[in-house]
C-alpha cells in the first residue's frame, strides 16, 4: 500500500494504510463564513492565521487553505494566505482551488512538500493540474468525478480514479503522490449515498493501494444532529479505508482517534489516552 507524505520545512506527515487517521482541517475557506470573506477582500489575513492556529491547537495535521471568493483575486491571495500561515503554524499545507494560475502561485512560494486540492477526471483538470504535481513534486487529492458529473455508481467512480492514477503515473508521478476523493455527499437528499461513498472506498483500496480522504462533514447536510452524523460516518469510513478526512478537527478528532484504537491503528492507545487527558485538562 501506498504511503503520502506531505512536509512543512519542519515537519513531516505520513499518510498510510494502517496507520493513524490524518485529520486535514477545513475551516480556512470563506464559503459561508460572511466574516471570513469579508476580511479576505480586505486583505486582512488576520483571520485566517487565527484559524489555522486553532485548528493545529484542535489536532489538525495538515491545513486545508482556500480563499475563493466573490471579489477576491485567488492567483494574488492564495501565496499571500499561504506565507502568512507559514509564519504562524509549521504544520504542512494543502492548496485548494479549481484555478491552476492560483495553485502554481501558492507552491512557488510554499517552503516544502505541498498537497494540492485538487484534480479530477476531466481532461482540461487533468492537462493544468498534474503538470504543476510534477513539476513542484507535490502530491493531489484526485476527485472521483468528471465532465458528466459524480457518478451514482461505486464501479464509475473508481473508473475515474483509474484514469486519474494511470494518466499521472504516465507522466512519471508516482502512484503515492495520489490521494483519491471518493466524494461523500448529503445522504438527506439520497439515503443510498452513503453506502455509495463507501463502497467506492472499498473499491479504491482494493484496485489501487492509494491513499483515500473526505469532505466527510458533507454527508450531514440540511439534517439536524450533524456532529453524530459525521462522527458515525466517519468511523465507517475509517474501517472502509479512507487514510486521512477533510474534516474540522475540533469536532471531529475523539472519533477518529477512538477508531484507529479500535483498528489497532493506534499503538498503546497512546494518541486516544493522550487527547482524552489533554481534554479532560482543560475542562478544570
Amino acid at each position: 500500500m501506498a504511503e503520502t507524505k506531505i512536509s512543512s520545512m519542519k515537519k513531516e506527515v505520513v499518510i498510510g494504510h494502517g496507520l493513524p487517521t490524518v485529520l486535514i482541517g477545513e475551516r480556512i475557506n470563506p464559503a459561508g463564513k460572511k466574516k471570513m470573506a469579508d476580511a479576505l477582500r480586505a486583505g486582512d489575513l488576520d483571520i485566517i492565521c487565527k484559524e489555522a492556529l486553532s485548528q493545529v491547537n484542535a489536532g489538525a495535521d495538515i491545513i486545508d487553505v482556500a480563499v475563493g471568493t466573490f471579489g477576491v483575486d485567488e492567483t494574488d491571495l492564495l501565496p499571500k494566505a499561504v506565507q502568512a500561515i507559514m509564519r504562524t503554524v509549521d504544520t504542512p499545507l494543502c492548496f485548494d482551488s479549481p484555478k491552476p494560475e492560483a495553485l502554481e502561485a501558492a507552491l512557488k512560494v510554499y517552503q516544502g512538500k505541498a498537497l494540492i486540492n485538487s484534480v479530477n477526471g476531466e481532461e482540461k483538470s487533468l492537462n493544468y493540474v498534474l503538470p504543476l504535481v510534477k513539476e513542484y513534486k507535490a502530491a493531489v487529492i484526485g476527485l472521483t468525478q468528471d465532465e458528466h458529473g459524480i457518478p451514482a455508481d461505486p464501479d464509475k467512480r473508481l473508473a475515474i480514479a483509474q484514469k486519474i492514477v494511470d494518466r499521472a503515473e504516465k507522466m512519471g508521478i508516482p502512484r503515492e503522490e495520489i490521494i483519491i476523493d471518493c466524494l461523500a455527499s448529503a445522504i438527506g437528499a439520497d439515503q443510498n449515498s452513503g453506502l455509495v461513498t463507501l463502497e467506492t472506498i472499498k473499491k479504491v483500496k482494493e484496485a489501487l493501494g492509494v491513499n483515500i480522504t473526505l469532505g466527510a462533514s458533507n454527508v450531514s447536510f440540511g439534517m439536524p444532529g450533524r456532529d453524530r452524523i459525521n462522527n458515525a460516518f466517519i468511523s465507517a469510513t475509517i474501517l472502509a479505508g479512507s487514510t486521512c478526512l477533510i474534516v474540522d478537527a475540533s469536532k471531529i478528532r475523539p472519533a477518529v482517534l477512538a477508531t484507529d484504537f479500535i483498528l489497532g491503528q493506534d499503538q498503546r492507545a497512546r494518541r486516544y489516552t493522550q487527547d482524552y487527558r489533554s481534554r479532560k485538562q482543560a475542562k478544570r
